[in-house]
């Protein structure tokens, strides 16, 4: 049986996740938020600020995969808006409303609305590995060499 990713909307006017193109790999996450008067309500983010953003959507993503919230590029290239604890990590077993976490690297204020395209989900397979106390590591080439060991 195929793994399925299944989506519920927890607001009614949630915008369903999709792919701006035929390969992409993320699927765009968009905010979801109050919807006041003519032109809808906002979240304004002051440069070095940051605002949990809700989706309102809910997801439950398979056994064996994670979701990856992910910045979009050009959101990031043009407003210097990024997210907080990229990538974010959605598990399996949370079925709780997706919020991202945005926060303004840029140099002025950046305003989001309702329906706008805040971030990317991408769901990966993930290895569920037990972790297991031993008194000695295998040798590696590279050993305990660190930060700057493989070059500039």
């Amino acid at each position: 049986m195929d793994a399925q990713f299944l989506i519920r909307r927890v607001h009614p006017q949630a915008v369903v996740p999709r792919r701006m193109s035929k390969l992409a790999a993320g699927l765009d996450l968009a905010a979801c938020l109050p919807v006041e008067g003519e032109h809808g309500g906002a979240v304004v983010l002051a440069p070095g600020q940051r605002a949990l953003v809700p989706t309102g959507l809910a997801v439950a993503i398979p056994a064996g995969f994670e979701g990856q919230v992910r910045a979009r590029s050009g959101l990031s290239l043009r407003h210097g808006i990024v997210i907080a604890n990229a990538p974010g990590t959605i598990d399996a077993d949370y079925r709780g409303e997706l919020k991202v976490i945005l926060l303004n690297l840029g140099d002025s204020a950046f305003e989001v609305r309702h329906g706008e395209r805040i971030a990317q989900l991408v769901l990966a397979r993930v290895a569920m590995l037990e972790p297991r106390l031993v008194d000695e590591l295998p040798q590696a080439d590279r050993g305990d060499a660190g930060f700057g060991s493989t070059g500039r």
